[in-house]
């Protein structure tokens, strides 16, 4: 999908605005750092649940039509992709033996096989979950004519369109009509339609975002987030908590309290870039006093999840506290995978960041390999991986180019 562009200064980290210590402190109410590095996936604010959602207030808004870039613009601060059926709603069965291709098409006719004595017996879900088969398969128009047949008395089939027709699986993109699913959706009075709720809200607030079915609106945006959020619940949009993290980290909504509040509902709920984006937070006082015990209790969690920029960020740490080994054998680590948008839907983390992460391990350990700092000293590997950095992320490599000439690292 084709996005357009936001500011550059959004985001968390390299790359997007720093608050050092002796900037905003607290967190959201009066969160312990402490206490939030005791367990891990709970690096939380205070309990908030009786909360209310915060009232709309009028905020500047970005021109009409302004959304997120894809690929590797340095603007781009977040990943907005829609969100899919409920994971219980789907009926893909499991494929048995990794890469056994047989295996995998034997038991998919099996199921066929099953749903249509399913369906010739009157059985109501049968209809959804054989065009969901399609689905599963990556036989979009298939899947696509099979839920239009239902649309209409089912949810899940009406869910189903609005994603396709949004993301263009099996038809051309239609976002318009993706929209009105997706409000059919959220605006039924129907207890089939309860489940469905919170992600057909996540998809709205997307459009809106982007500007794309229906006009441009960053408060709507806001508003859509807030409901999917449903202040914290983990059985609601996990994905919209963790976006109105990052939302609330742009220049335009700008408040860090928020941002920290949201971020720490969604890794509280297993996200793994907010867990990232909460290392980085307490590691430069973003929103939250600045606490490194729990910073580092994050971003190494986030690390080993495969959170890239995470690992970016601890080897810079490494390197500017002296540990150098540490430093090098991290970013080695780091830089091993050139795959970019593999290592970005493996972790489910925008390829933007892990560009940035890869780019900041990749200029360390050419600092590493230039100065003979816990790996020994080679000129020609230095130059390999500086050049990597610049080609990766040119604005992260300028920056540490400059940090460098004066002398900082």
């Amino acid at each position: 999908m084709e996005r357009c562009q936001v500011p550059p200064q959004a985001g968390l980290g390299r790359g997007g605005p720093r608050v050092r210590s002796g900037g905003r402190s607290g967190g959201a109410g009066s969160s312990d750092p402490a206490r939030a590095a005791a367990a891990p996936l709970r690096h939380r604010a205070p309990a908030r649940r009786d909360r209310a959602p915060p009232a709309r207030r009028a905020r500047p808004q970005p021109p009409s039509g302004a959304g997120l870039p894809g690929g590797f613009d340095r603007r781009c601060w977040m990943a907005l992709h829609s969100e899919r059926l409920p994971p219980d709603c789907s009926a893909q069965p499991a494929p048995g033996t990794p890469g056994d291709d047989r295996i995998y098409a034997a038991l998919f006719a099996k199921l066929k096989e099953l749903l249509a004595w399913r369906a010739s017996d009157g059985d109501p879900p049968a209809p959804f979950l054989d065009g969901q088969r399609y689905y599963e398969q990556g036989l979009y128009e298939e899947a696509l004519t099979q839920f239009k047949k239902i649309e209409d008395t089912d949810f899940q089939a009406m869910f189903q369109l609005g994603v396709m027709y949004y993301d263009g699986l099996g038809t051309e993109k239609d976002p318009e009509r993706a929209v009105e699913y997706m409000n059919k959706i959220l605006n039924s009075d129907s207890p089939k339609a309860r489940h469905l709720k919170v992600a057909a809200a996540y998809n709205l607030g997307r459009a809106y975002y982007e500007g794309c079915g229906v006009k441009h609106s960053t408060e709507e945006a806001e508003r859509l987030w807030l409901i999917a959020a449903d202040n914290g619940n983990p059985k609601a949009s996990v994905k919209a908590q963790s976006t109105l993290g990052m939302l609330y980290s742009m220049p335009v909504l700008k408040d860090l309290k928020e941002a920290f509040f949201w971020h720490s509902e969604a890794c509280d709920n297993g996200n793994l870039e907010s867990q990232g984006a909460l290392g980085i937070m307490y590691l430069y006082g973003q929103g939250i006093r600045q606490n490194t015990k729990a910073a580092l209790k994050c971003l190494r969690e986030a690390a080993e999840r495969g959170n890239i920029y995470a690992q970016g960020h601890l080897v810079e740490y490494y390197y500017t506290k002296k540990f150098y080994s540490k430093a090098a054998d991290l970013a080695k680590r780091t830089t091993e995978n050139n795959d970019i948008n593999m290592l970005a839907k493996k972790a489910d983390c925008h390829p933007t960041y892990v560009a940035k992460g890869v780019a900041m391990a990749a200029f360390y350990l050419a600092r590493c390999l230039q100065l003979g700092r816990g790996i020994k000293q080679d000129q020609d590997a230095a130059k390999k991986y500086y050049s990597k950095a610049c080609h990766l992320d040119p604005a992260v490599a300028s920056d540490l180019e400059v940090a460098a000439n004066l002398g900082r690292i």
